[in-house]
């Protein structure tokens, strides 16, 4: 692998490429240390210590909003708009057939930036109104108000821009990658607090190396299930083409275990965050009711959880894979599957397939994404927030972006990183 990673930065482009990922990643790590103008700090890391939401929140910000920067909102209203766009996509019949088209993708880009920018103006506007509940305002006026509002929108604006720079001109899913860094850098700072906390003989060596056991076994699950895919053999007739014969080989279509990747998990965290987020901040009855409800300790929040991970799997795996358009394409070109007939028996088997191996995937998406419940009855180890979803984001996100570098070497000769 080093030998691979030698050749690769021989390679300008490629260098080029992974030198300037990096530097958007030390743009985005400034700026978690930026904070927003007139906000007290202490006061928002007492919220912390209170062991409200704002610890699983702040995963996800890269501990942006334990400092109240500047991007204490992360990306997720791009996320949040994104879902709505594409559930959009779903209903309207114009923008479904937008969706076909190379223009109306940049179109229906356009309205999720829009989109972003709205949701970010009023998750901001709720978070300023409730920072000054809190009394972390220094200044309690409207003009006070409007600047850490716009100042938050302005930061995830800028985040989605530095990740639609990093997808064009980088390596990788640049949204994706984003959430990935602000996730490693929480990585030391946990290590150093289940040191800190076996020196103190708070925990044993035994919770150490249960958790280390559990840590190495979930991240090869991972793996395992990600690159899983069930083949589905297709035949393809012989067809005589002036005094040439085409056709007559036998081939396979890879459905992956896992098509949606980290996806759901994402999907999921920002809708449930969201309600969550304005309701850590009230100091209102409904507002610690709606709190406890989603705290990520409760049975409700689990279960919610791991339903909405199931539905965006499928909603997702659904948008990226057309039976349809796979079986005409397979018709078009003389293939068919064994056994089955061309057309929509094709179509039918090939969602069968799809919507049985799915599941497989989907429930795994759940269980590890809850898996820091369990992990925290065995371990014992309090405090533990590098936990499933983490991992889940973090694996999948790597494998995609190795996947990428990969393809960049194999399109010049080279050995890549996987064999």
């Amino acid at each position: 692998m080093l030998s691979t990673m030698r050749t690769a930065f021989r390679i300008g482009d490629l260098r080029k490429r992974i030198f300037f990922t990096l530097w958007m990643f030390l743009v985005f790590r400034v700026g978690t240390a930026v904070p927003v103008p007139g906000i007290d700090t202490d006061v928002i890391a007492d919220l912390f210590r209170e062991g409200t939401i704002f610890a699983f929140l702040d995963l996800f910000s890269g501990g942006a909003l334990r400092v109240f920067s500047i991007f204490a909102m992360s990306i997720t209203p791009y996320i949040n708009s994104s879902i709505i766009t594409q559930l959009l996509t779903v209903v309207i019949p114009k923008w479904e057939a937008m969706a076909k088209e190379e223009d109306g993708k940049k179109k229906l880009q356009q309205y999720t930036r829009y989109g972003t920018v709205i949701l970010s103006l009023v998750q901001a506007s709720g978070m300023a109104v409730a920072v000054r509940a809190q009394g972390a305002l220094v200044d309690p006026g409207f003009q006070a108000l409007a600047i850490v509002a716009i100042t938050l929108t302005a930061g995830t604006a800028f985040l989605m821009w530095l990740g639609e720079q990093i997808t064009e001109h980088g390596i990788g899913n640049g949204i994706s990658l984003i959430i990935f860094a602000g996730i490693v850098s929480r990585l030391p700072s946990g290590l150093v607090n289940v040191y800190q906390l076996f020196v103190a003989g708070r925990i044993s060596l035994l919770n150490v190396m249960i958790l280390s056991i559990i840590g190495v076994f979930v991240i090869a699950a991972i793996v395992w299930v990600t690159e899983g895919e069930r083949r589905v053999p297709v035949q393809y007739a012989k067809r005589v083409v002036g005094r040439r014969m085409y056709g007559g080989q036998s081939t396979h279509i890879p459905i992956r275990i896992n098509q949606a990747g980290v996806i759901p998990v994402i999907f999921a965290s920002s809708v449930l965050a969201f309600p969550a987020t304005i309701a850590s901040f009230m100091d209102a009855p409904w507002a610690r009711s709606l709190e406890g409800l989603f705290d990520a300790r409760t049975p409700f929040y689990t279960i919610t959880y791991m339903l909405m991970i199931i539905f965006f799997t499928y909603f997702y795996t659904a948008m990226v894979f057309n039976p349809f358009d796979i079986s005409n394409n397979m018709r078009k070109n003389g293939g068919f599957i064994p056994g089955i007939r061309p057309g929509r028996p094709t179509a039918d088997q090939l969602a069968r397939i799809v919507a049985r191996i799915t599941l497989v995937g989907a429930v795994f998406l759940a269980v590890v994404a809850v898996m820091p419940n369990f992990i925290l009855l065995l371990t014992d180890i309090p405090g533990l927030q590098f936990g499933g979803t983490a991992l889940l984001i973090v694996v999948g996100v790597a494998l995609e972006t190795m996947k990428q570098i990969e393809s960049h070497l194999l399109m010049r000769q080279y050995q890549g990183f996987m064999r």
